[in-house]
């Protein structure tokens, strides 16, 4: 079923909560930048058949939730969690985190001290740092994202294709680009935007080693937009955890090797 939470005065978050009889475990999924819980589909229609309870939502700004002007930092998104997890009273969850979700997850963990988690799962995540600095060689130019920022505003629909074309490994029929597409269609332009800006300048290298839970650290080797070396910073800094590497996937993993990928993400849920 699906229904809204409100997360501040006139912010609402879409939530997707698929609860089967006799659940006993709770998987909260966070979806990445620019698209919406949707991405999940080839999770949430295998998962709850085994007795997993499965929430999705959509980061404000996505999909079906509010599209609020400010508020797309990851200090206020890790917030919008918090009350996703407290309106709900949930207990003992696995978060799992897709790329910016993955970055916000990781956030959360330490801005609200794992609050109610008991297991992190982060998959292609961006982070530590999404973007090369002086001290940190790795990831996209600052220059590449600023381009991206500008096209959200003069053609977000192109800059939506360019991005899909280098977001999976696999083939891919046209019908999934389309569908896939329609995704970031979905969010609010300035969302998309302010996205990027938060992935350009968030940096969370000091977070890492402040998470006390499980991790399992879930990535693609051919990842065109958070290459794999960003898996094994995190896998270095946070100290409970597990690097699962796809050798054929790239940011999609989720999809590229969906099999596998749901496979191991049962096997770390339990």
């Amino acid at each position: 079923m699906g229904y809204y939470i409100p997360v501040e005065p006139n912010v609402n978050i879409y939530v997707e909560d698929i609860k089967p009889y006799h659940s006993n475990k709770t998987i909260l999924f966070i979806h990445g930048w620019p698209v919406n819980h949707n991405m999940f589909e080839y999770q949430l229609n295998q998962l709850p058949k085994m007795g997993y309870r499965c929430i999705a939502l959509d980061l404000r700004g996505y999909g079906k939730s509010d599209h609020p002007w400010e508020g797309y930092s990851y200090d206020r998104l890790a917030d919008d969690i918090r009350m996703v997890i407290d309106t709900l009273g949930l207990e003992n969850i696995i978060l799992a985190g897709f790329s910016m979700g993955g970055a916000i997850s990781i956030r959360y963990m330490v801005r609200h001290a794992g609050h109610k988690v008991a297991k992190l799962a982060l998959i292609s995540a961006a982070a530590p740092v999404f973007t090369k600095r002086a001290d940190f060689l790795y990831g996209l130019e600052r220059d590449e994202v600023n381009k991206l920022i500008k096209t959200t505003y003069t053609d977000r629909p192109k800059m939506l294709a360019n991005f899909g074309d280098i977001f999976f490994e696999r083939y891919l029929t046209e019908e999934f680009k389309e569908w896939f597409r329609g995704l970031g269609i979905n969010a609010s332009g300035h969302a998309t935007a302010m996205g990027l800006v938060s992935l350009r300048d968030e940096d969370l290298r000091n977070d890492l080693t402040k998470i006390q839970v499980p991790t399992n650290i879930f990535h693609g080797k051919q990842d065109k937009i958070c290459p794999f070396v960003l898996a094994e910073f995190m896998h270095a800094g946070i100290r409970d955890s597990k690097l699962i590497p796809f050798t054929f996937s790239g940011h999609g993993l989720f999809y590229d090797e969906l099999e596998k990928f749901n496979k191991e993400l049962i096997q770390f849920i339990g």
